[in-house]
């Protein structure tokens, strides 16, 4: 019975990294939703021609991804080495001072509530069952488990990216002439509307708010570029 009582509740272990990991998701495809209309939107304020507004849109996908992909990557590859000299310390520690590492961990779980006796039994049997997993844990916050990798973070990024700009790209290019522009800003607007209620369903927050932050956003971003490219090409200059 104890188990079913709080079965909606995520007690396993890394949920955190998890909801972490799907956020930036969510935050890569908005990324790529935004700048890709951004192009593609000003470009078609210049010109209705199909060819500059593939090949702007095509540009700004690809350059896009590899830059969510490098930033990622340096990101998570400086995070990693942090991680690493930590656990690297830790480990150094247990091995040449275990009974003054014995006593910190003591004195955490005591300053916790615990009383001194029993902070020392906890920390005795949880240093026996996983020594460096529970000093990481308990001073330092991390898991040796949940250190990421900078190519997969690299990857999810790019892949976000991706499936973001897909959208404007689809719809500036597939939609017919006299209703590209405005049907582009309405599927832009309602993608991000969703990204940004995902968002704040994840961080657990009132999904209006950040909506309408991502939405009054997109839209103010997509109204700056077609203005801009319009200008643009009334003007003469493209």
């Amino acid at each position: 019975m104890t188990d079913m009582q709080h079965a909606d509740e995520p007690h396993g272990a890394g949920i955190a990294h998890k909801l972490n990991w799907l956020r930036a998701g969510v935050l890569g495809a908005n990324d790529g939703i935004v700048s890709v209309a951004a192009i593609v939107v000003g470009v078609a304020g210049a010109t209705p021609a199909f060819a500059p507004i593939l090949t702007a849109g095509a540009a700004g996908l690809v350059g896009g991804a590899i830059s969510m992909a490098l930033g990622e990557y340096v990101s998570v590859s400086s995070q990693r080495d942090s991680q690493r000299a930590l656990i690297a310390k830790e480990t150094r520690e247990l091995r040449e001072m275990p009974d003054e590492e014995l006593d910190e961990l003591t004195g955490i779980y005591a300053a916790k509530g615990l009383t001194p006796e029993t902070a020392r039994q906890v920390a005795v049997e949880l240093t026996a069952h996983d020594a460096l997993g529970v000093h990481l844990e308990a001073e330092l916050g991390i898991r040796e488990r949940d250190v990421v990798s900078p190519w997969q973070a690299a990857g999810a990024s790019a892949l976000a990216f991706v499936v973001g700009a897909l959208l404007p790209l689809a719809a500036i290019l597939l939609l017919p002439d006299s209703v590209r522009i405005p049907l582009t800003f309405v599927a832009v607007l309602a993608a991000l509307a969703a990204t940004g209620a995902l968002s704040a369903w994840i961080g657990g927050s009132p999904l209006l708010r950040p909506t309408l932050r991502v939405v009054i956003g997109g839209a103010a971003a997509l109204g700056a570029t077609f203005l801009i490219g319009t200008l643009l090409g009334v003007s003469g200059v493209v």
